[in-house]
């Protein structure tokens, strides 16, 4: 081929690159063979109302796969039923990686504490990533005669501690739950209609202790109203580094968390699953996500597909010998 000749095929291309890219046949991103996954937008459940932290993650994660992806990610919010709703349509969805469900606690607590469960946490739903874990910490009133986690432990061997939770099932409900079961500390769970209530009858001594989630813990402690025992997970968090994890405090095994993590269908192909999963791997490296996460209180993970199905295994396991063991019921 001559010069001329080169030179009209490469007008002609870039006539043709022009006018597509005017229709809006060009998708922004990385070029996508024909029928590759994904062709066409991506949907997110999440099983909460919007404005909640669970919603936020998932937009921010739709948001950044959308660019990576070169599709539309929406994210759909089917709030009831503590998340059962998500979880249960999700399950039902046809396992083609176009429907995703941003999962949480409830995902392997719900099966366990709800007789209307129709899911299994493990064989309903194929692992992308684990997100992030989200520890609560332990914090009692002022007036409680105990600076320390071994001194608030010989007190609950003595009498019963009065331990408030958002709720029936909930993760600070089930925090207690565990210290108790691995410690043989006496508690009296009182459930709440919600953090707020249950933090305002912690800080006027109408009950002992609380294990809240961090942010909402953290100023009611920096403002000396409430006092810090020990964080709830495998370590420190970021957001109050000076207070030590209920296992360094002399519970060995204990950790203690809520999480949130991505999952489809059971029966996801690998390569889409894959694809996925190496997505939230690097998005939870993306400064901007990092911060958004630690700054509610959560530790960035980002894991493999079969990282995470272990995690629902061990997580699931775990919190059946809980729930038997304490007799918990969300509706008791």
């Amino acid at each position: 081929m001559d010069g001329i000749e080169m030179k009209s095929t490469l007008t002609r291309r870039q006539v043709l690159g022009s006018a597509l890219a005017a229709t809006g046949s060009v998708v922004a991103g990385p070029a996508l063979a024909q029928g590759a996954f994904p062709n066409r937008p991506i949907k997110i459940l999440v099983g909460f109302a919007p404005g909640g932290f669970t919603d936020v993650a998932a937009r921010l994660i739709g948001q950044e796969l959308s660019k990576s992806l070169g599709q539309s990610v929406v994210v759909e919010n089917r709030a009831g039923a503590n998340g059962m709703i998500a979880s249960d349509a999700t399950a039902k969805s046809p396992p083609d990686g176009y429907t995703l469900h941003m999962s949480s606690l409830g995902l392997t607590t719900n099966p366990l504490l709800m007789d209307r469960s129709q899911f299994d946490p493990v064989k309903s739903f194929t692992p992308i990533s684990l997100l992030a874990m989200v520890p609560n910490i332990l914090v009692v009133h002022n007036g409680l005669p105990a600076k320390n986690l071994q001194e608030l432990l010989a007190l609950g061997r003595t009498q019963p501690l009065r331990q408030a939770s958002a709720g029936n099932g909930s993760p600070g409900h089930l925090s207690g739950a565990l210290l108790q079961l691995l410690t043989k500390a006496q508690m009296d769970h009182i459930p709440y209609k919600g953090s707020a209530p249950a933090m305002n009858d912690l800080v006027a001594g109408h009950v002992d202790l609380s294990f809240p989630t961090i942010p909402t813990a953290l100023p009611l402690v920096r403002s000396g109203k409430l006092r810090a025992i020990g964080v709830t997970g495998a370590r420190r968090s970021a957001l109050m580094p000076e207070v030590p994890s209920i296992a360094e405090g002399g519970v060995p095994g204990y950790d203690m968390g809520g999480w949130y993590g991505l999952v489809g269908p059971a029966g996801m192909p690998k390569e889409v699953t894959d694809t996925l999963s190496r997505e939230i791997v690097r998005i939870m490296k993306v400064p901007e996500v990092r911060d958004r996460f630690i700054a509610e209180g959560a530790d960035p993970v980002g894991s493999t597909s079969a990282e995470m199905g272990d995690f629902l295994v061990r997580d699931f396991k775990r919190w059946g010998e809980v729930v038997k063991s304490a007799n918990i019921k969300a509706s008791s």
